[in-house]
């Protein structure tokens, strides 16, 4: 057998990669990482985590500006200072980095090196003036903002994810193009800073693969907290003066307008991190959305796989960090895996915050008609959320005519928390109604999931034959 500098070399420093290069060095391989610039990839460094520091930092705002609710009264004055805003959450930022620094790595067995990877074939890359060579191959290069075809738009300052933390202090205004997760999550959290944002979204509502009736809710409660959200709406033309950004816009229905703001975030999609890795050569198969691998993530070249944001579907960091797993048995393991996304889960992190798991009600009477049941439980009916004053809020989990869930929805405070009992009980196919017969703690958000479940089962008892002659016998003549 051919002797190769490396059982595994990673190319991605992300959160698939740190998955796959740990997984492999548990086996015992000869393991490299290779990062363009920084480890920790998008989600540390340019997304989830500064994100989620902002989010909580509107939330603050915005319950300092309530606190009468809570029969509290402030002396002085009622207003805050942003500035500092965007420095702690960069501080955020690097105190997670600070957990994921090459050292800790090397420690572990896992040699960590930095620059622009190319393949050479499908067993070796150049590293700068370096080559290694590598038995097995996992990419996991991420994604990157992709930048829509708007007229204009390269002749005025956008802001990405990627840079927009970088801002020393709040704009007074925003426009951000694109109403998915990001631009949402951000969108709601500068809103309670006191920028004016306007969301335009192409499409004819926000969230397009969450479910519905839960999005209009969370679409009002943004709105009532002073979001501008424009659905339906077509980015026609950038430009920029007198020190503004203008925006063009076209409805659906052919009237036009123009936005005016200080600035722009672009929100409207990723693109797969491909570019340079000259795949070729390796003989790896890709397209416009990314690597093509097979259901076990290996790719045409059978010795690579790949995982994360640059094969999708799904561009999460925990969905990275499952292809991880798989792709690292695949490569080392006899017994290989199939990848299943039917248990796939997310959370957007408005607030209130919106949590999925498997199909939407839309989703569900397509594929199964009428034989779903649908079960809802309001949070202004739970006591925990009237305690906090968390009135707005949704579960709504779908079974089929079995009892088995198959869809898990909930809009509400600490909803991406609560929808992991359920989703528990989902992916290892038990029944809805069992989860009513475990102990769960009073007062709490798990009302959202017991309560529903406690109707499900009085649903079954009706339904039974047995107890309707019974209740038949028994009932006075």
């Amino acid at each position: 057998m051919k002797k190769y500098d490396y059982d595994l070399i990673v190319i991605g420093g992300g959160a698939g990669g740190f998955v796959a290069s740990k997984l492999a060095r548990g086996f015992g391989k000869r393991v490299a990482m290779v990062e363009k610039e920084k480890l920790g990839g998008e989600c540390t460094n340019y997304g989830c985590v500064p994100s989620k520091a902002l989010i909580r930092v509107a939330k603050v705002a915005h319950e300092l500006r309530n606190h009468e609710k809570f029969g509290l009264r402030l002396e002085g004055s009622r207003s805050f200072n942003t500035d500092e805003v965007m420095p702690h959450v960069r501080s955020i930022v690097q105190n997670v980095y600070n957990s994921h620094l090459p050292e800790s790595f090397e420690a572990l067995g896992i040699n960590v090196y930095f620059g622009n990877p190319q393949f050479l074939d499908n067993h070796s890359i150049r590293l700068g003036e370096k080559i290694f060579s590598g038995n097995k191959f996992i990419i996991a290069t991420g994604s990157s903002p992709l930048i829509p075809n708007v007229e204009g738009i390269h002749e005025v300052p956008y802001l990405t994810n990627v840079n927009i933390f970088s801002l020393d202090e709040l704009p007074k205004s925003m426009i951000v193009l694109g109403g998915g997760p990001l631009g949402i999550e951000l969108a709601s959290a500068f809103t309670r800073l006191n920028v004016e944002v306007t969301v335009v979204q192409r499409q004819d509502r926000i969230l397009l693969r969450d479910d519905r009736e839960l999005v209009e809710i969370l679409t009002e409660c943004l709105k009532a907290e002073g979001l501008n959200i424009l659905a339906s709406t077509k980015a026609v033309r950038l430009s920029k003066s007198n020190g503004k950004i203008r925006l063009s816009i076209q409805k659906s229905g052919g009237d036009s307008g123009e936005i005016i703001a200080e600035s722009i975030l672009i929100a409207t999609g990723r693109r797969p991190n491909i570019e340079g890795l000259d795949l070729e050569k390796a003989g790896v198969s890709y397209n416009s959305k990314g690597i093509l691998v097979h259901e076990r993530l290996e790719t045409s070249a059978g010795n690579i796989y790949a995982c994360g944001d640059v094969v999708g579907p799904y561009q999460f960091s925990h969905m990275a960090e499952y292809q991880a797993t798989i792709a690292c048995f695949n490569a080392f393991l006899p017994l290989k895996k199939k990848v299943n996304y039917s248990n796939v889960i997310w959370c957007t992190f408005t607030d209130p915050e919106l949590a999925h798991g498997g199909i939407t009600e839309e989703q569900a009477r397509e594929r199964l008609g009428d034989r779903i049941r649908i079960y809802r439980q309001e949070y202004s009916k739970m006591d925990r959320a009237r305690t906090d004053l968390e009135n707005i809020g949704m579960s709504k989990l779908i079974c089929d005519d079995k009892g088995r869930l198959v869809g898990i929805h909930i809009l509400g405070s600490h909803a991406s928390e609560v929808i992991h009992e359920v989703q528990f009980a989902k992916s290892l196919n038990i029944p809805f109604e069992k989860i009513r017969e475990v102990i769960h703690a009073y007062p709490s958000y798990s009302d959202a999931i017991k309560k529903p479940s406690n109707l499900y089962y009085v649903d079954k008892l009706q339904g039974n034959p047995f107890l309707k002659i019974l209740r038949k016998l028994l009932s006075p003549q």
